[in-house]
Parts: C-alpha cells; sequence; structure tokens
C-alpha cells in the first residue's frame, strides 16, 4: 500500500473531514469525528435545576450532528431546559410513590397508582431514560397495552393445573385484554407522575399529555325511579339499616361516607350532619380516611324523613349496644357492625343484594342510589350548582355530563309542549 505525506487513501476522507468541521465559538456547541465512524456533539445548555451543564450525544452523520445540536441550542435558546437529572423513569416513578403520592394522597388512591406502577408501567417504561421519554415511546407503550393478551402476558393460563386457553396443546388465546377504563388509568397515572415531574423541574414537558387515548362510554339511566325508590324503602324498612338506605336516597352519600359516618358528625336538632371522613379497605384493613376531595367534605341539611329515620335508628342501636354487652365496642359509628366496630363493605353489598331483590330492582348498584338522588333532585328543578354541593361533586360537569340524563317520558312531555305550541 502507498503512503503519502496524507497518510494512507483510506484516512485521507476521515483527514478532510476533520478540515471541513471549523472551529465553533463560544455557545455554539461543538460536533467531533469518533472513532466508530459515528459523530459527536455537545454544548453547555441550562438545566432544569436551574445550572448549566455540558450535554454531548452522537449521530450517524455530521449533518444529522449539526442538526440535533441546532435543536439543542434552539430549545435553549426559547427557555426549555434539559434534565437535571439522569433518571431512569422506574427510578423517578418510585421517587414519586415514595415521596409525593404516599404524603399527599388517600391510601386507596396510593394502592391504586402502586399497582398500575408495578404491573403496567415499570414494566413497559422502566428502563427508559427520564429525560428523553417522548411522545412516541409514550403511544407505542399505551398501545402495546391496549392490544395485549393479560393472561398471555402474565403466564396466568400456563400457572393453572389444567390450562384451558393460550398453554393447553391447541389452545386458542382468550384475549383477556385491559378495559378501555383500565387503559386510560394506566395512561392518568403516567401523566400524574409526568406533570409532577415538570412541576419539580426535573424535566422540560410532559410527553403523555400529547397522547390521547380513548375514554369510556359510561352508562347513563342507570337511577331507580320514583315508585322503584318507594319500593327501596319499604323493602329495607324492617332492616337494622333502613336509616342508611333513606340517607343513601335523600343525600346521595357515598358508601364509605356512611359507613364512615360518626354520631358526633349529627346534629339532629339542628337538622344538619357533616361529611369529614370515609372508610375504606385499604392494604388489608379498615381505614378512616379523607373524603374522596376536597369538595366532599361537606355539610348537609337533613329533611325532615332523615331526622325521623336517624332517631328511630338511634333508639334501635342502644338496644342492640345492650343486648351486645359487654361484647359491643364503641366507636361512635352511626351504622356500625353488630358488635360497634366499623362494617365491612362487603356486608353491606349482601344487606342491599337482599333488599334490591325485595324490591324487583335487578341487577341495580347501591352506587345507583347515589345517582338516583342526583337524577331526582335534578328533575324535580333544583339548580345543578345545589346538587352539586349536596352530593359533594368536585366539578358541576360530573353533575350534568354523567347523572343528568333525560328519561323517554320527559322528552315525551317536552316533545308535547312544542306540539300544543306549534298546533
Amino acid at each position: 500500500m502507498t503512503t503519502t505525506a496524507l497518510g494512507t487513501p483510506d484516512e485521507q476522507p476521515q483527514r478532510q473531514s476533520r478540515r471541513r468541521i471549523r472551529k465553533r465559538s463560544n455557545g455554539e456547541g461543538s460536533i467531533w469525528p469518533r472513532k466508530d465512524g459515528r459523530y459527536g456533539f455537545a454544548a453547555f445548555v441550562p438545566t432544569t435545576g436551574g445550572a448549566v451543564k455540558r450535554v454531548q450525544g452522537s449521530a450517524r452523520s455530521q449533518e444529522e450532528a449539526r442538526k440535533k445540536l441546532t435543536e439543542l441550542l434552539k430549545n435553549a435558546d426559547e427557555g426549555i431546559p434539559v434534565s437535571s437529572e439522569n433518571w431512569s423513569v422506574a427510578d423517578y416513578l418510585n421517587y414519586w410513590l415514595t415521596h409525593i403520592v404516599s404524603e399527599e394522597r388517600r391510601p386507596k388512591t396510593y394502592q391504586g397508582y402502586e399497582g398500575v406502577v408495578r404491573l403496567h408501567l415499570i414494566p413497559g417504561l422502566g428502563k427508559k431514560r427520564l429525560g428523553k421519554l417522548n411522545a412516541q415511546d409514550v403511544r407505542l407503550f399505551i398501545t402495546r397495552v391496549r392490544s395485549e393478551c393479560q393472561c398471555c402476558r402474565n403466564g396466568w393460563d400456563a400457572s393453572r393445573d389444567v390450562p384451558v386457553c393460550c398453554a393447553a396443546k391447541n389452545g386458542k388465546c382468550c384475549d383477556s385484554r385491559l378495559s378501555i377504563r383500565m387503559v386510560q388509568s394506566v395512561h392518568a397515572v403516567l401523566r400524574n407522575a409526568l406533570e409532577c415531574a415538570v412541576r419539580e423541574e426535573i424535566i422540560s414537558r410532559n410527553a403523555a399529555k400529547l397522547v390521547k387515548v380513548p375514554v369510556p362510554r359510561y352508562k347513563v339511566n342507570r337511577g331507580l325511579t320514583v315508585p322503584q325508590a318507594r319500593a327501596t324503602l319499604k323493602a329495607a324498612a324492617e332492616h337494622r339499616l333502613s336509616s342508611l338506605y333513606v340517607l343513601a336516597l335523600c343525600l346521595g352519600l357515598r358508601r364509605g361516607e356512611l359507613l364512615g359516618l360518626r354520631w358526633e358528625d349529627i346534629d339532629l336538632d339542628g337538622e344538619k350532619l357533616e361529611v369529614v371522613q370515609t372508610l375504606q379497605r385499604v392494604a388489608g384493613r379498615l381505614q378512616f380516611v379523607r373524603p374522596k376531595t376536597e369538595d366532599s367534605e361537606r355539610t348537609v341539611p337533613l329533611p325532615s324523613i332523615c331526622v325521623e329515620a336517624l332517631r328511630e335508628h338511634r333508639r334501635r342501636q342502644f338496644a342492640e349496644r345492650s343486648d351486645r354487652w359487654p361484647d359491643w365496642e364503641d366507636h361512635g359509628l352511626v351504622f356500625p357492625s353488630r358488635r360497634g366496630t366499623p362494617m365491612e363493605p362487603d356486608n353491606l353489598r349482601r344487606s342491599w343484594g337482599a333488599i334490591r331483590k325485595s324490591a324487583g330492582l335487578g341487577d341495580m348498584r347501591f352506587h345507583d342510589l347515589r345517582h338516583t338522588c342526583v337524577t331526582l333532585l335534578l328533575n324535580l328543578g333544583v339548580p345543578p350548582q345545589v346538587v352539586r354541593d349536596i352530593v359533594g361533586h368536585s366539578d358541576i360537569e360530573v353533575t350534568m355530563t354523567i347523572y343528568a340524563h333525560a328519561s323517554l317520558d320527559d322528552k315525551r312531555r317536552a316533545l308535547r309542549k312544542l306540539g300544543d305550541a306549534l298546533g
């Protein structure tokens, strides 16, 4: 091989490419060829922590490196900082759960977020660098979560003594996919976590906000009619929790709010009660926690039907406590178990199952009593903002969008009025 003063023929193009890279001024960054044939680039840019650091990267060609460097400097000129932390998505999600969610959210909320992070976000995105996570990464992740069979992913069928679908010989996949509501929850948890990272100036933008996911279509018209509500109260009249059903129908209290209600929260003479706590099962044990939202902490007037029901319920509870003495454990609850302890929510569900059957309500849920309260109040002409305050919705849009819907009879009366006016 002939060697000249300029080097071997193979070395000459590389030397020429070095000559073509002019020396940049301070603040312009730099580009250089690497030994592996790629091109490196670097620049000093501001970070989300308020400092300035040298950020570098690589590209396949000099032109691609120039474009990436230009984009980096352009963001710096526009005041968009780079991440000051070199965390992975998994590192940040664990930090977020420990130091933010567990401190600021209710235990039940933490339990739900932790499950989504552990089962979906960390397996799907945990190894990616937090500062480099982009909308395309999130979109591909959501698409994968929505389309993959959970039975195949988690090996549920393979762990059975006798496989029934994908793990069976010549078996067929059961296509056990996540619901639209669950996919939305996975996206929402990721979006909330990244938004917190933006607020704490760990990253510059929330990539999950750029990705839209389908939202579930909620079923409407699930409330009871007035005759059905009366049949419910009649079926519950002799039950030890009859007044609970009166409060559920008249005030729209949630299940946890009813089971967390104390006598000290009720003023029968002043005809009002305060919702200050709720009962939930968290991490395998019953806990009293704050209501669902700030608007859920509220004072609600008591109509006479509720006052009378509560007075009768208190008399029954005195007799029940005497019969159970000395095994009665007094927690001051309005609706405790038969021993005075906090009631297991599943026991209320069983109680509702018997009353629902007696009243001929089919598959109506206990939560539909709350739905009924909202719907009947709106049908009686009560202003939506008043209904919202009674039931403790955080947003009037919830009251109007999910709960307020016209029945066929409402539509028939409205169109009859229009026909009369035109006729």
